[in-house]
């Protein structure tokens, strides 16, 4: 479990990940042993009350500082929701970093048994069917805290119809901690 201090860092190094991706100057990545594991993460930045990117991995499967650096780039310039940044910018975005635990299969076979399964503010939830999937942070439970609405907004995100009940989708759930950095004042 890293401390308050390293998700402080990997803010940071998030940032700095996008100063240098709008031509500022490369990112100094933090030494601490702490970070020396394989990790999934999720990058979200907001620009005010907007959101103005998030882009993670859902399974650990490279160094977390390059995940990291990998998904605050990918959230700052290639989600399909970001605005135009330029160097300077990436100071006015309040970064949020979220590593994630290992995904656990739910054995459900219905709509009623996931939604009963659900652990609304802890769980984040992976859907997957025939080769469809989407995925809600447990953030996102803020937003949505009923779990039938919850549910359905995730299916629609997946590209799915919002009443599908098949015994074939595939639920795994997972947790998060979370850090964020505030923008930095000029």
């Amino acid at each position: 479990m890293l401390s308050d201090a390293d998700g402080l860092a990997l803010c940071r190094y998030a940032r700095a990940c996008i100063a240098a991706a709008l031509g500022g100057p490369p990112a100094k990545p933090p030494t601490s042993a702490a970070f020396a594991f394989d990790g999934a993460c999720f990058v979200t930045l907001y620009r005010g009350d907007e959101l103005h990117g998030c882009i993670g991995s859902l399974e650990a499967h490279q160094p977390l500082l390059r995940d990291v650096a990998d998904n605050a780039v990918s959230a700052a310039l290639r989600d399909p929701r970001a605005t135009t940044l330029e160097l300077g910018d990436e100071q006015q975005l309040r970064v949020e970093v979220s590593l994630l635990s290992p995904l656990s299969r739910l054995p459900v076979k219905s709509r009623a048994e996931a939604i009963s399964a659900l652990r609304p503010g802890l769980d984040g939830v992976v859907l997957r069917y025939h080769g469809r999937r989407g995925t809600f942070l447990p953030q996102v439970w803020e937003e949505l805290p009923e779990p039938h609405e919850f549910w359905r907004q995730l299916l629609r995100k997946a590209g799915l119809p919002a009443d599908l009940d098949s015994p074939e989708l595939e639920v795994y759930r997972y947790t998060v901690a979370k850090w964020h950095e505030e923008p930095i004042a000029r």
